[in-house]
């Protein structure tokens, strides 16, 4: 099936019932324009939004806002920018909305009771923020408390980390099959975040590195854009209440991909190496005073023949070596790359959450903060 065919197929999930007896009535619609929202619902927010007067503006990929409600129905409101939603309800996603329009959305045909409300942005948004309007109970809803999670994890890196094409049936995408097709809620960080029921972030960037961009290109790199809430560098993020048992980290694939350029700063590999040793040490240094009880995983492929794994090794035994006993490498060879662009797909992505979770699995200690 072409990727165009199975995305309109899919942008019309909202109008079609959910799987499952307990949402198979479930619908997901525009609200008439006379619509007024209720009670905003309590949010847990999972990603870095910056809060405005209509509502939530984002762009690091994976963002998702949840929120619970006894009662029938709810709304959502979208807001500016073209984004793609997937809505969930009790669990069970409901609508696969792409480009929706700017607006108010009704979930309908739900049996009275508890419910919980979950939205998650898929696709990368790197030319630009987008809104995200918030939850809303309607007029016979009751708002309740947000759902909340005792455990974090922030997940740090490129392509690889924010889904990049992961879901795409073919290898062979145009850039607008390439956004369609990329879901971070699907890739490494969804998957590994589920399986230990941890709120996630995920603060990627496709095509950056440490210290060199895919291909020498033009670009902040990741540690340049990293502390800032949106990629434009106005406002650095300030969330005292953000603090990861476990932060995974996947960089290098950009640094080391692609043969050096006449012109740029570094004459030969060794020199690129070195750089590349010192920035990120220096980077997952600065992460470790911001929090000091977080166990710190780096991981990498195979790709390049071995010396993006090389590299990244060397950086977890400095760290090591200068003290710091909670950071790791794992490596993960032998991945298919069958996603756009010889990106992983969601059966890489399993496969790289499994490797990772032998760590997780070998202290679970990390979850208390030892």
């Amino acid at each position: 099936m072409r990727i165009a065919a199975a995305l309109a197929a899919l942008s019309l999930a909202g109008t079609a019932p959910a799987a499952g007896p307990a949402a198979e009535a479930v619908t997901v619609t525009p609200a008439p324009a006379t619509t007024v929202a209720g009670a905003a619902l309590p949010l847990n927010i999972g990603g870095r939004v910056e809060r405005t007067p209509d509502g939530y503006r984002r762009q690091w990929p994976g963002t998702y806002l949840e929120g619970a409600f006894r009662g029938k129905a709810a709304l959502i409101r979208i807001g500016t920018g073209d984004i793609v939603l997937n809505v969930a309800v009790d669990g069970r996603r409901v609508a696969h909305l792409v480009k929706p329009q700017p607006g108010l959305y009704r979930i309908g045909g739900l049996a009275g009771g508890r419910h919980t409300l979950r939205i998650d942005v898929a696709g990368e948004s790197q030319s630009g923020p987008t809104m995200i309007g918030g939850l809303y109970a309607t007029g016979t809803t009751r708002p309740l408390p947000a759902p909340a999670r005792s455990r974090r994890v922030e997940f740090i890196g490129d392509s690889h980390t924010v889904g990049y094409g992961n879901i795409s049936p073919t290898r062979t995408c145009t850039p607008a099959e390439v956004w369609a097709t990329t879901d971070p809620a699907q890739g490494v960080a969804g998957r590994l975040a589920r399986r230990y029921d941890a709120d996630y972030r995920v603060n990627a960037i496709s095509g950056r590195g440490i210290v060199r961009n895919y291909d020498g290109g033009i670009g902040d790199t990741l540690p340049i854009v990293y502390p800032f809430t949106l990629f434009d560098k106005v406002a650095r993020h300030d969330d005292a209440a953000w603090h990861p048992h476990l932060i995974v980290i996947a960089l290098g694939t950009n640094d080391f991909s692609t043969a050096l350029h006449a012109g740029e700063r570094w004459s030969t590999r060794p020199s690129l190496h070195a750089d590349y040793e010192d920035r990120y040490v220096a980077f997952v240094t600065g992460l470790r005073t911001e929090h000091p009880g977080a166990h710190i995983l780096l991981w990498a492929t195979d790709m390049a023949d071995g010396e993006i794994a090389a590299q990244t090794a060397r950086v977890a035994a400095r760290l090591n070596a200068a003290g710091d006993a909670r950071v790791a490498f794992v490596a993960v060879p032998g991945l298919a790359m069958s996603g756009c662009d010889y990106h992983p797909s969601t059966a890489d992505d399993q496969i790289i959450a499994d490797r990772l979770a032998t760590y997780v699995e070998a202290h679970p200690a990390l979850w208390t903060g030892r």
